[in-house]
């Protein structure tokens, strides 16, 4: 039995994923004090928030011990490649996220595309290149449209649908040759593209055992209608209709289960959450990616539907003990609008005053991404997806007009943000009742 207000807990990273989790901390009967490295805006205004460089794990590590905090939360998906977790638990710091090994079903596309075939779980077919003629010429041979990745990190922008051979060579083009993702696109993934609809599956794993979130669905063309570049993601919403029980029943025992047991087998202990995005084609639920953390902004809308206390089974997953029988969700839907900064998923313009409102409903939330507090004391504009307008509602019609009611109510120079989060389950449901 964990005593109350026995956590003192270190959140690492700046984003929306990392307010939210700070929000359930705050709200946690077992967390003592709550601190975060680097933050954010509107974080500083809630706990105290340190300077930090993600990618400098030993600065982490000697952070973490020097605010003597017994657990760490590790939000992004950089330092967990780097091994944070491995470092923090050789100090005897227990961490909620995967360690070095388990990290590499993100850090790497090609490692997470071996590992699916491996043990046989469905996916879409495909094939790697490291050099840019072998991949032209695959190209020249394979259907359309297509599916480019970078292979490494590219904070969630290293995918490209490319309908048109031209397009499909540019992109092989950007990342192998011309290096528009770095060291990140020094080897792609070329896959068959797969028609359906996407869903997040979060999962809150320890070893075989697990916690199943409810399903949710990201949005992450920029605009309208799925119209637009990628992006890190303009919203959401849980649960996703789309995963009806027979597909939940199918991703268990085609994809949970025999990628645990994978993990497991190829001698990889996994705590931490993993997030498996699928595609529902009409074959069935098929794997589109692996994160090893929180999807962001799917981590916002999913927290506030847990009943069970979030932070006792991430405390519970870093030490090996999670029991999953007793946790409950609340019913009815959640949803996040995220509002964007001008530029953005290109090149974005910061520093533009935010204007907020004095008091919110109940059922909403503002949670901050790319915020700051500038050198005159107010609330600035400070990265791509600068806040996330979060609401809760009995069904997701409440919720949706919930989540937009509240984003009028917040100004800065710039914003857009799309205006059908949401839809594609609405339509169903109205098409349903007509």
């Amino acid at each position: 039995m964990i005593p109350e207000k026995f956590l003192q807990v270190l959140i690492l990273g700046s984003g929306g994923r990392e307010h939210a989790i700070l929000r359930a901390c705050q709200s946690s009967p077992l967390v003592g004090s709550v601190l975060v490295a680097p933050g954010n805006g509107g974080m500083s205004a809630e706990t105290t928030c340190y300077p930090l460089n993600l990618e400098d794990v030993q600065a982490t590590v000697a952070l973490a011990k020097r605010l003597k905090v017994n657990f760490v939360i590790v939000g992004p998906e950089v330092p967990l490649a780097l091994g944070v977790v491995d470092m923090l638990e050789a100090e005897g710091i227990p961490a909620y996220g995967p360690k070095k090994a388990g990290a590499m079903l993100e850090a790497s596309k090609t490692f997470t595309k071996d590992f699916l075939v491996r043990h046989n779980i469905p996916t879409a077919q495909g094939a790697k290149f490291t050099e840019l003629a072998p991949a032209l010429d695959y190209l020249r041979s394979h259907s359309l449209p297509v599916v480019i990745k970078a292979s490494g990190l590219a904070a969630g922008k290293g995918v490209i649908i490319a309908h048109t051979l031209p397009e499909a060579e540019d992109a092989v083009r950007s990342m192998l040759e011309s290096h528009v993702f770095g060291k990140s696109g020094d080897e792609i993934l070329i896959e068959d593209f797969m028609d359906g609809e996407e869903a997040s599956i979060m999962l809150m794993v320890c070893g075989r055992s697990y916690v199943m979130l409810p399903p949710s669905q990201d949005h992450k063309r920029v605009g309208d209608g799925d119209t637009g570049p990628n992006t890190g993601g303009m919203g959401a919403y849980a649960p996703a209709a789309v995963v009806t029980p027979e597909v939940e029943r199918r991703v268990i025992a085609e994809i949970v289960e025999p990628t645990l047991k994978g993990l497991v087998d190829e001698g990889i202990d996994y705590r931490g959450t993993l997030y498996v995005g699928i595609m529902v084609t009409t074959a069935g639920p098929k794997v589109v990616e692996f994160n090893a953390r929180f999807g962001d902004p799917e981590c916002q809308v999913l927290l506030p539907l847990l009943k069970t206390d979030p932070i006792s089974l991430m405390y519970d997953c870093a030490r090996g003990k999670l029991s999953p029988v007793d946790v409950k969700f609340k019913p009815g839907s959640a949803v996040i609008i995220t509002l964007a900064a001008e530029g953005y998923p290109g090149d974005v313009r910061k520093n533009d005053f935010i204007e907020l409102p004095t008091a919110l409903p109940s059922d909403s939330q503002i949670i901050h991404a790319g915020t700051r507090i500038d050198s005159n004391g107010r609330l600035v504009t400070n990265g791509g997806r600068v806040l996330g307008a979060v609401a809760y509602g009995q069904n997701l019609v409440e919720a949706v007009n919930r989540a937009y009611s509240l984003t009028e109510k917040i100004r800065f120079a710039g914003m857009h943000y799309r205006r059908d989060i949401g839809a594609r389950q609405l339509n169903r449901e109205a098409r349903r009742n007509a």
